[in-house]
């Protein structure tokens, strides 16, 4: 896309000329880029050139609450613009702090497990009071409906499976068998055990890709789809892609021990990622999502 727009844009509201920009490579939504700034700084901006409505605010306001709980390192909000897909001088963007990034220094995983624990407990200190977002707004590259809900039950089997079974479905993505058995799933999930707790501030899409390791070995988050939710579905996904250390998850259920049986819902806190993969990528994602409601109905 035209890129342009963007970077006035930016300099017009950071007040400040640009030197220099450079793509970055990752993601498969957005366009990132490093933009160095001319009194020597930088930040991180990425756009898109048709995002779902309110997308980037939407990321900026979890960012913020991931912030605000202060339990993990999280990039500052330096601008926002959901833009006007009318005008091509206003794109959308969203510009954060610049993180020096680093893959040779070590990782403190029992520090990150330790502040994950600790995010997971910040719901109520900003608004998160149910499962969902308390402004209902949707999240990620498939719009995940968010509106609140006073469970988990309700959250898990309407805002994520049987919404993303009916985008497979119009999307072709698996057989009607695999979706057929993904409802029976969420038409029976207190089965799992899963329903005692109440609403965790969740990153929302915590693979390996989404926390990046400073040049003093700090780990700190980006891109959320934040909500309110079950806990083990942050670790769920930490253990779908793989990334984190042993170290992370002991020091996790150290400081906040997980309820028992919870390695039998992995697979459950799984199949949502899963089946967005399989709409997105298909492959063996689709496999995947056969092999996991295989086991769960199973056990």
């Amino acid at each position: 896309m035209a890129t342009q727009p963007l970077f006035a844009r930016v300099s017009d509201l950071l007040g400040v000329s640009i030197s220099n920009h450079q793509r970055l490579s990752g993601g498969d939504f957005a366009e990132a880029f490093r933009v160095d700034l001319v009194d020597g700084s930088a930040v991180f901006a990425k756009t898109h050139r048709r995002p779902p409505p309110g997308f980037f605010t939407t990321e900026a306001a979890g960012l913020e609450w991931l912030r605000t709980a202060g339990a993990l390192r999280v990039p500052e909000v330096i601008a926002v613009d959901d833009g006007d897909p009318a005008d091509p001088q206003r794109p959308a963007f969203l510009v954060l702090e610049w993180i020096a990034e680093t893959h040779g220094a070590a990782r403190d995983e029992a520090a990150f497990g330790a502040g994950l624990a600790a995010l997971h407990r910040s719901a109520g200190s900003v608004g998160i009071t149910n499962f969902g977002r308390p402004d209902g707004r949707t999240t990620g590259s498939q719009a995940m409906p968010n509106g609140p809900c006073p469970t988990w039950v309700e959250f898990m089997a309407d805002r994520r499976l049987l919404p993303l079974v009916d985008k497979c479905r119009g999307a072709g993505a698996l057989p009607d068998s695999t979706l057929l058995a993904v409802e029976a799933v969420a038409g029976d999930l207190s089965r799992w055990g899963a329903d005692d707790e109440g609403a965790s501030l969740l990153h929302g899409d915590l693979w390996a890709g989404n926390r990046i390791v400073d040049v003093d070995g700090r780990s700190w988050i980006i891109d959320p789809a934040a909500h309110g939710g079950h806990r083990e579905f942050d670790l769920a996904m930490m253990r779908l892609f793989g990334g984190f250390g042993p170290e992370a998850f002991d020091s996790y259920q150290a400081a906040h021990p997980l309820d028992d049986g919870w390695e039998t819902r992995i697979a459950l806190h799984q199949l949502p990622p899963l089946l967005v993969h399989a709409i997105k990528f298909g492959g063996g994602y689709v496999s995947a999502v056969e092999r996991a409601v295989t086991a769960l109905l199973a056990s």
